[in-house]
């Protein structure tokens, strides 16, 4: 029964069950709508597998989405958590890009499908505007529950999941009614003056009286079965849609006015529920959006469904940083939403088109693709580029006819050539392919027009960041040391991983310098900010420490030193840094600290820990001050640890127990190859991919001799996010 505590029974397969589930949700939750999303194997993709009260075309929005999409049920798989949402405006503060395409009110709630082994997928709720906004205690653990029910289906499956291309509508079962004489309720309904439709969720006409065939000017028997916009053409506006799907998302009642033509009003009130929506037609009203017919409009525009997804892919473009972004966003969503399976984006680059990203091809054909002359007459892309006018091939033989070569090198079946353009100014080629012939209907070829301008847009945008990065990361990459010095007794590795966001270049800095046989000097800090500025000041500073410790200062005036420097050069910046002195005859290693945070050291018989050192003021606050010195020692076995603050201060995390879990990471690679052991000590970082300041990790290992291991000049290697290394 609904809301029990059993997972559905009687299921034919996994996929009937997991539709039966959502089916006793909806029911036990009183929801009017729900969807069930399950997580693509070797992707990190949500696919809606299963659909309740809702159209089907109402949800081409949604039917894929990545997990990392700023909607509510990628946040709650990713949190572990429900996620409430009471109103629409609600959603348009958390929400804006996915309020977008929700322009209604309503309640929504979205949970996780949290198994034993993994996290499945995730389960969405949706209610009428009416409902209260607050959510129970007991609502909320009826909803968890129920999600994990559906979970358990899953942990138990002897095999994966289904995933359709296309949701299954699942009904929800209306409550039954006092059977009552089908003819007695038509005749009552004849009686009234005003005429009587009954649509379904799908919003097909299955009932209509004479009155209300009179009044459309339409016979009984054309209107059954038909959707009232596509039978009446005075009603085939985007606006008189519209009032259907706020009906049918909402629940709530909705009146409107159309003008039948040549002059007379009417007036129709729906009123929805579970099942679909009894419409009252009543002559007469104010017409006040009414509009003129379709003969006097030149063109006839998209109905709702694809305007509000344009609104949404729109939206996502938006937050396209880099093409590599943008690419993953067509392959995840505008691909699906059109129902295509392949992609190719090219940049025009000096009369030449570049391919920037492609999917559902390939790597060969990409590469006999790639660099292109725009004149060519291997594709369309460069006419279509040229002459700024979108190209739709349906068929083969259609692309044959013209360029004969094309579907020999590409086995595709069907074509959409979208040019990228911006005030005249090309930017180049956007393609769709169909694995299956796929012929173009004018609401298509309309909204991927429309489209194309915003990709362009976007890919405009994207290419520019990424060339500011470029730019930014070789200039990042001269400031840094070219090569690790390979060092008697020493052995050495660092990684260096600048911040998730943003093109300015970081402040961090290291250094390993050899002063002679025995001794060497270890240098790491971080100058405030992330701009030009910063950089520059960082370069400075690591040339003076050098000069300094060459010089043969020692530590604590290598750091008085640079601190006057910086007076001198009158900088408004702070630095911290953290000076080693290793004497590898004497097994000793001296500290100076200019606020930096303090080195791990694990000995070789014993465990890692923080190395209390004796912290001076940040370079550039005082000139007169004194740097105090530490000193350890270090055996051979013994591991420095140096590193800068972004790797433990991370959003949301206590920066002490940061540190303690990073001393726990490096007892657990112990005596690991330092190559190794610095990998592993980023990686969690890396992984995360939520860090706003760079991360720079210097480690140093004290060995026999003989037993030398640092790596060879010219091959320091930057810390890269798990997978592109």
């Amino acid at each position: 029964m609904p809301g029990s505590n059993e997972p559905p029974r009687g299921a034919g397969s996994l996929d009937d069950a997991l539709g039966a589930a959502l089916a006793d949700t909806v029911r036990g939750t009183g929801a009017s709508i729900g969807g069930l999303y399950l997580i693509e194997d070797g992707e990190p993709v949500l696919r809606l597998v299963a659909l309740c009260g809702l159209p089907l075309d109402f949800s081409a929005p949604w039917q894929r989405l990545p997990l990392s999409a700023p909607v509510p049920v990628a946040d709650a798989i990713h949190d572990d958590r429900l996620v409430w949402i009471e109103s629409q405006a609600e959603m348009a503060r958390r929400y804006p890009r996915a309020a977008a395409a929700l322009p209604y009110p309503f309640s929504l709630a979205a949970a996780p499908l949290s198994g034993v082994r993994r996290r499945w997928g995730g389960i969405v709720l949706m209610w009428p505007a009416g409902r209260p906004r607050r959510i129970t205690p007991r609502e909320h653990g009826h909803i968890v529950s129920s999600a994990r029910r559906a979970a358990r289906l899953l942990d138990d499956a002897t095999e994966p999941p289904g995933l359709p291309d296309r949701p299954r509508v699942v009904p929800v079962d209306a409550a039954h009614h006092p059977v009552q004489t089908g003819l007695a309720a038509a005749d009552y309904l004849e009686r009234l003056p005003e005429g009587a439709l009954s649509l379904d969720l799908e919003g097909r006409i299955t009932f209509a009286t004479g009155t209300a065939a009179r009044l459309l000017g339409r016979p009984v028997d054309r209107l059954l079965g038909t959707r009232p916009w596509h039978s009446l053409p005075w009603l085939d506006e985007p606006a008189h849609e519209d009032h259907y799907r706020t009906a049918v998302v909402s629940r709530m009642p909705v009146t409107f006015t159309a003008l039948r033509p040549p002059d007379q009003p009417l007036t129709f009130q729906l009123y929805p529920d579970n099942s679909g929506i009894s419409v009252r037609l009543v002559p007469g009203g104010e017409p006040a959006d009414a509009v003129p017919p379709p003969a006097a409009r030149p063109t006839t525009p998209a109905p709702p469904g694809r305007l509000h997804q344009l609104v949404h892919l729109a939206a996502a473009l938006t937050e396209a940083v880099t093409v590599r972004d943008l690419v993953a966003m067509i392959k995840h969503q505008i691909l699906p939403a059109f129902g295509a399976q392949g992609l190719v984006l090219s940049a025009a680059d000096a009369g030449r088109l570049k391919i920037t990203g492609y999917h559902g091809y390939p790597a060969e054909v990409m590469e006999r693709l790639d660099a292109l002359a725009l004149d060519t007459d291997l594709t369309p892309a460069g006419q279509v580029l040229a002459s700024g006018t979108p190209a739709f091939f349906a068929h083969p033989s259609e692309m044959a006819a013209s360029y004969p070569k094309a579907p020999q090198i590409s086995g595709k079946q069907a074509w959409a050539f979208l040019p990228l353009v911006i005030s005249g100014r090309p930017v180049g080629c956007c393609i769709l392919s169909y694995e299956q012939p796929h012929p173009f209907t004018a609401e298509e070829r309309a909204v991927l027009t429309s489209l194309s301008g915003l990709i362009a847009q976007a890919l405009d945008r994207a290419r520019l960041y990424d060339a500011k990065h470029r730019l930014v990361g070789e200039l990042q990459r001269a400031l840094l040391p070219r090569a690790l010095p390979r060092l008697r007794h020493l052995e050495v590795a660092a990684r260096y991983l600048p911040a998730g966001h943003g093109i300015e270049v970081g402040g961090d800095f290291f250094d390993v310098l050899r002063l002679n046989e025995t001794t060497a000097a270890a240098v790491i800090g971080d100058v405030e900010g992330h701009s030009m500025a910063a950089a520059a000041l960082m370069g400075q500073v690591r040339t003076a420490v050098h000069a300094h410790a060459t010089a043969g200062a020692a530590p604590d005036e290598v750091l008085a030193r640079t601190n006057r420097l910086l007076a001198d050069l009158d900088s408004e910046l702070l630095v911290s840094c953290l000076y080693a002195h290793l004497d590898l005859a004497r097994h000793q290693v001296s500290f100076a600290s200019a606020g930096h945070v303090p080195p791990l050291l694990r000995h070789a018989d014993g465990p890692a820990g923080v190395l209390q050192v004796d912290p001076g003021p940040l370079l550039g606050i005082d000139t007169g001050v004194r740097y105090p010195v530490t000193r350890a020692p270090l055996h051979p076995g013994t591991t420095l640890v140096l590193y800068t603050d972004g790797l433990v201060e991370l959003p949301g995390s206590d920066t002490t127990r940061a540190t303690a879990d990073l001393a726990g990471r490096l007892d657990a690679v112990g005596g690991h190859d330092l190559e190794d052991t610095a990998d592993r000590l980023v990686h969690r970082t890396a992984s995360a991919g939520q860090h706003t300041d760079d991360v720079t990790v210097l480690l140093l290992r004290a060995t026999h001799a003989g037993d030398v291991r640092s790596r060879p000049a010219g091959s320091f290697a930057p810390a890269h996010p798990p997978g592109q290394r």
